[in-house]
């Protein structure tokens, strides 16, 4: 009987190793992206995911490797359609320019503005209409020139992953959906292979460090080896009838695929550069080009009406007027716009030209769409394996031979 025990007892070695290589490796993993904001007491007393945490870090490393060097703002710009786009917002635009002619001459010359007739106002609304694709041409012809001082790609990207951290998550989470996986089964079969010698040496010398220690370093190489096993060797390369790669690279076309979908569907959408380009560093200049074409059109629009229209209103007011009115088509630029999302997104095609291009990165460049997640801090997690290890192999020790 007390043989059959310790036989089993010895047998249970690797068993608990592939349950400590299976557990330290499922914890690492979720303790790269969970939880996504800090528990415990900060600084120090709790956990955020790593990922979570480096946001900002993680997202200028993405748009440095890879969004920056493939994706031109420029060239999108280029795609817009100046006609496409017209048509696009041109119903909503009037409505909006209706409202704006409306409350600026109230506001600039509001007894003027009352006498008009009805006929009166609706002339000026249809010149003012008519003009609407002559302007916004313009205004497009000089966004596509300006378009580096208006929208900044770095920005766009990185303000929206620092304020939606489960976006990033899902980017890396989608990215890597074969090789997370891979890295808590791998934990399993290493930790049980790593288990054998340390079976083998309690067999022959029973000394009480012998199983923590087997843990520590079952933790920590589980870890170890399978992060390297999904970016080692980088370029294809043959053992005897067998050809090994990097198994994340090795996926180059499928991953390229996914990610590039979640990049144009939830990330550089037409919304998310609607939103950036009014609200973000660009906008002072994008409001300096709507000033430049709102005046010129403004004047081109009262020449014919001077000097009548300039003793109604008045010089002074009538700068003030141009200057209400530009701001108001700035502020309600939102409405109007949002009628081009779906234009401006198959226009733009940004998720199949990413993906082609990611495509034909060199392997070391590839490697920088999934690397960040775990090269600033994998150091971090092969350590938390490795004690999880030791952990286990003192309850081991204490449980099944003490």
């Amino acid at each position: 009987m007390d043989w059959n025990f310790q036989t089993l007892s010895l047998l249970s070695i690797p068993l608990i190793s592939a349950v400590v290589g299976w557990v330290t490796n499922y914890l690492a993993v979720k303790m790269m992206f969970y939880p996504i904001e800090f528990v415990g007491i900060k600084p120090f007393l709790g956990w955020q995911g790593l990922i979570p945490a480096k946001r900002r870090q993680m997202a200028e490393i993405e748009v440095e490797l890879v969004l920056g060097k493939l994706l031109s703002v420029e060239e999108l710009a280029q795609r817009l359609d100046p006609d496409e786009l017209t048509k696009a917002i041109e119903r909503r635009l009037s409505q909006v320019i209706r409202k704006v002619v409306n409350n600026v001459m109230a506001e600039s010359a509001p007894q003027m503005w009352a006498a008009l007739p009805v006929q009166g106002k609706d002339l000026v609304y249809q010149r003012i209409e008519n003009d609407i694709p002559n302007v916004v041409h313009k205004m497009v012809d000089d966004f596509q020139h300006n378009v580096s001082e208006i929208l900044d790609i770095k920005e766009l990207v990185v303000e929206q992953l620092v304020n939606s951290p489960e976006l990033i998550n899902e980017i890396f989470l989608t990215a890597g959906s074969k090789e997370f996986p891979f890295i808590v089964r791998s934990g399993l079969y290493f930790g049980f292979l790593f288990g054998l010698p340390t079976m083998l040496l309690w067999h022959f010398y029973q000394a009480w460090w012998i199983l923590p220690l087997g843990g520590l370093l079952v933790g920590y190489a589980t870890n170890w080896i399978a992060i390297k096993i999904i970016f080692e060797p980088k370029r294809p390369r043959k053992i005897g009838p067998f050809t090994i790669q990097g198994m994340f690279l090795k996926r180059q076309k499928e991953v390229s695929e996914v990610y590039s979908s979640i990049i144009e569907d939830k990330l550089i959408t037409p919304k998310n550069i609607t939103n950036v380009i009014l609200h973000g560093s660009g906008s002072a200049q994008l409001l300096e080009l709507i000033e430049l074409h709102v005046n010129d059109a403004i004047e081109r629009y009262v020449a014919i009406a001077q000097p009548y229209f300039a003793l109604g209103v008045g010089s002074e007011n009538y700068h003030k007027m141009k200057a209400l009115a530009v701001q108001q088509i700035f502020d309600n630029s939102e409405k109007y716009l949002l009628y081009a999302y779906d234009y401006a997104n198959g226009a733009m095609q940004i998720g199949q030209d990413l993906s082609l291009r990611m495509q034909a990165l060199s392997a070391e460049e590839f490697e920088g769409v999934l690397r960040p997640a775990y090269q600033q801090d994998e150091w971090k997690l092969i350590v938390t394996g490795a004690l999880l290890g030791m952990a286990a192999g003192f309850m081991q020790l204490y449980l099944v031979f003490l």
